[in-house]
């Protein structure tokens, strides 16, 4: 099936620039991070995230590469990455790379050369059109800003050059080749030596941005076929070369796992099974989601896209739980922390490999309106520094003038939650040592007993029962269980065994055995 140790892994992940500056210079940076690992083991995490280090012009927050085999001098040494590396490793705790195999930077030194007017070794390294003049129908392109006789295509912004991986459907043979011509298989090989250079050096895996990116004109997001052709190849090399490597991909659809990744997002697309649970809105921008108390979700919707997703993906690889991610608007303040509580426990007791965005577990809130920095735009928000204490920029760094704006909150702290009992620090400390404790969060075993509308949602992990209440009123789910089933976890009052079935306290979630 798959590697064993992504079964019971808990990923922390870490947005290098917010996490903690450790030389005062208002970015975080390697050494802030190696000094926070006992804090992430204490939660219950044994595995990091951690977002672009490479060398960059930051025109995307890292997701432009300029240099793939060189970390960022603004995040510190060679060395200081070979320390955090090895101090993570020590503490038992995994490390995978984000990775970024559809475009570079502008800047980066492979798409200068095949930027320059005279063929050269790199000249196929890059998409271009055949005429300077052209806009090609479907693709985002640059032209006039180089010598080269051609258009430069781009996958995002117009500072990520596409690299060139080919086309599966050849539309204008004069400037798109084959995914199969020797120059794609150029850059396919050139992709695993960016990889065999981390892995080489200790990586444990990577996460795959825009994994489904790779070829041109591949058809429909779950079939692509062309571009999971490129990662069975690629995962057959790690399968024979680094057997305990992970490839977790960005790609939010179960072809991701038939294409050979060993987990994938559910991310927040429209009506997928993550966003029906808890991120859905309407025209107005009303939540009408699962966990959104004012009785407009449907348990069963979520169901029926939930299952379909898990039964595609079930014998062969992982479905990739987040409580948010570095693109995403935080969950908070849209919920309170009470309900924060309800939807983590839920995405963690489902079949999932965990991963928890920095500061979720302290409910750090997303901030509107907030100005872009680094081509952030509307996700600076979920970028802010991490709020560490009340001391000056929350403890993240010692500067007048951090690289974001800092939030000081009295109760959204790790100081303040770690001396508070009942603080939601503490609460995700206890879910994750429970789940640990039982083995049937890590089976495939999985039975909806009742899903209806905005009633209490029933599940079953192999001999446990589980019953989540949304609302803020008591509920009773027609669902029975024995008599004497002891409650062995709760969030809220525990739900109790009736003649009608499970009656369900507000905002509760309990675990039967």
């Amino acid at each position: 099936m798959t590697n064993t140790w992504l079964k019971s892994a808990v990923f922390y992940e870490i947005y290098p620039n917010s996490f903690m500056d450790s030389n005062g210079d208002g970015y975080g940076d390697f050494k802030g991070m190696t000094s926070k690992l006992d804090y992430i083991k204490s939660l219950g995490c044994n595995a990091i995230w951690l977002n672009p280090h490479y060398d960059s012009p930051f025109k995307d927050g890292g997701y432009d590469v300029r240099d793939y085999f060189k970390v960022s001098s603004r995040f510190g040494t060679e060395a200081d990455f070979d320390e955090f590396l090895a101090t993570a490793h020590a503490k038992g705790i995994k490390v995978i790379l984000d990775l970024v195999p559809g475009h570079t930077s502008e800047e980066n030194a492979d798409f200068l050369r095949s930027a320059e007017s005279t063929p050269n070794e790199m000249y196929d390294r890059f998409i271009w059109t055949d005429d300077p003049w052209s806009c090609p129908q479907g693709f985002k392109n640059n032209s006039g800003r180089f010598d080269r006789h051609g258009s430069s295509i781009v996958n995002f912004f117009c500072t990520q050059p596409a690299l060139n991986y080919g086309f599966n459907r050849v539309d204008e043979p004069s400037w798109q080749h084959s995914y199969k011509s020797e120059a794609a298989l150029k850059t396919r090989e050139w992709l695993k030596s960016v990889m065999r250079f981390w892995l080489d050096r200790g990586a444990d895996g990577f996460r795959v941005d825009m994994a489904d990116s790779l070829v041109k004109n591949d058809g429909e997001q779950s079939e692509k076929p062309a571009t999971s052709e490129i990662w069975r190849d690629i995962r057959a090399m790690l399968d024979s070369e680094y057997p305990d490597a992970v490839l977790v991909s960005e790609w939010a659809n179960p072809q991701a796992i038939r294409a050979g990744f060993h987990a994938d997002f559910m991310l927040n697309h429209h009506a997928n099974p993550y966003s029906k649970l808890a991120r859905m809105q309407d025209e107005k921008g009303e939540g009408i989601s699962y966990f959104d108390a004012n009785g407009k979700g449907d348990a069963q919707a979520f169901v029926k896209s939930f299952t379909d997703w898990f039964e595609q993906t079930k014998n062969d690889g992982y479905i990739a739980h987040i409580t948010c991610n570095h693109d995403t608007p935080r969950l908070a303040p849209r919920y309170s922390q009470e309900q924060l509580r309800l939807i983590y426990a839920t995405l963690f007791t489902l079949p999932c490999v965990p991963f928890i965005y920095y500061g979720d577990e302290i409910g750090m809130k997303y901030v509107k309106d907030m100005p872009s920095v680094e081509c952030g735009f509307n996700r600076t928000g979920s970028r802010t520094p991490m709020q560490w204490s009340m001391e000056k920029n929350a403890g993240f760094s010692t500067s007048d003038k951090p690289f974001l704006p800092v939030v000081n909150d009295k109760q959204i702290n790790v100081q303040a939650q770690e001396k508070d009992k009942k603080s939601l620090l503490n609460f995700m400390r206890a879910l994750l040592a429970f789940r640990k404790t039982r083995k049937e969060f890590i089976s495939t075993d999985l039975e909806f007993v009742h899903a209806k509308g905005e009633e209490p949602l029933v599940y079953k992990r192999g001999g446990l029962t589980v019953v989540v209440n949304p609302l803020n009123v008591k509920q009773v789910a027609p669902v029975k269980v024995a008599p004497k089933a002891k409650a062995i976890f709760a969030v809220g009052k525990e739900a109790k065994p009736s003649k009608a079935g499970i009656a369900a306290p507000p905002l509760s979630f309990t675990v039967f055995e």
